[in-house]
């Protein structure tokens, strides 16, 4: 029988002979600068949404990118300009940005979820906007603020951030949200509205870890099972960002979501997907993206090489024989 440290060798070994099977994935070209990034390929013309920048042209908006080819990306602007009014409404500040969007198609429909909050604090709201015209050469144009869809405040054990939504083969639609606090919840959606089912629509905890740092969740249904993916510790602090991807797997929807041990993500079970590698510091903030060749993740990362900007990255996502996602290494 061979001894635990000498299995567990053997183990690690095999798993990087694997990660060095696989190609690394592509090089991104022209403007790559991004930070939580989102991306829909419509018809072979790609864009991107990400977290607005505070101040400048745009007001903290939700900026865009373009690419005819999923690799070389330019900048495109943004939508409007400024945080939506109605959130000073509800969050009693003024918040300076956009956090986080990201985009989904229902019916024909597009549905770009986002979050406005300040850093430190779980008074957060995440809203939705809509657009039944939606074209990916002029990606700014065409959107409705649909207004509130959940909101966490300062008595809550959640914080209502980072949203996510997966429609599933069963034609129900689901929002993944959360940071820190009790972690990453999941709650029902009308797939037509975009809003919770109704105003008792549940938030079923799926991942914690006790208050520790875990958020940017996103999900994958993938050969009849479901993958939840989270960032896990420190984000948004250049070459010192210790941010990294971890996943775990449940049966349903609603979990338990489990890793390769066994443990449950509630438990602080994960296991983990891409962490820092070279000049690829802190990857996370990630989604799962439909390609043409298959599904992908894409996230941002902080360049050793480039000061610590945040860029993006689309890597191809490859399956183990057992059905665990392994992401290709960057490039």
């Amino acid at each position: 029988m061979l001894k635990p440290l000498l299995l567990a060798g053997l183990l690690l070994a095999a798993t990087a002979a694997l990660a060095d099977d696989l190609a690394p994935a592509p090089v991104m070209q022209g403007d790559t600068r991004i930070h939580d990034p989102s991306a829909i390929d419509v018809g072979g013309h790609w864009v991107t949404f990400q977290t607005g920048e505070e101040g400048g042209l745009y007001q903290g908006a939700i900026l865009l990118k373009t690419s005819p080819d999923g690799i070389t990306w330019s900048n495109a602007g943004a939508i409007g300009k400024g945080v939506p009014k109605w959130t000073q409404a509800v969050l009693g500040y003024k918040s300076r940005n956009i956090w986080a969007p990201t985009i989904s198609v229902h019916d024909g429909t597009y549905y770009l979820y986002y979050a406005v909050s300040m850093f430190g604090l779980n008074t957060s709201t995440i809203g939705l906007m809509t657009n039944s015209a939606f074209d990916p050469l002029h990606p700014g144009e065409g959107w409705q603020d649909q207004g509130e869809v959940i909101t966490s405040h300062a008595s809550d054990d959640w914080n209502a951030i980072d949203p996510f939504r997966l429609d599933t083969s069963d034609g129900r639609a689901w929002l993944s949200y959360g940071s820190y606090w009790s972690g990453i919840k999941l709650s029902e959606l009308d797939p037509k509205t975009g809003k919770l089912r109704s105003p008792a629509t549940p938030a079923i905890g799926i991942a914690s870890r006790g208050r520790g740092a875990i958020e940017a969740s996103s999900l994958l249904e993938h050969d009849g099972k479901f993958y939840l993916f989270v960032s896990y510790d420190r984000c948004c602090a250049g070459v010192a960002s210790t941010y990294r991807i971890m996943v775990g797997r449940a049966e349903t929807i609603t979990g338990p979501y489990l890793d390769k041990t066994g443990t449950d993500m509630m438990r602080s079970g994960a296991t983990q997907v891409q962490a820092t590698m070279g000049r690829y510091i802190g990857p996370g903030g990630e989604e799962p993206v439909k390609t043409p060749e298959g599904d992908a993740l894409i996230y941002h990362y902080y360049d050793g090489e480039d000061g610590g900007t945040s860029k993006l990255e689309i890597a191809p996502i490859h399956w183990t024989a057992d059905g665990w996602p392994q992401l290709a290494p960057p490039p």
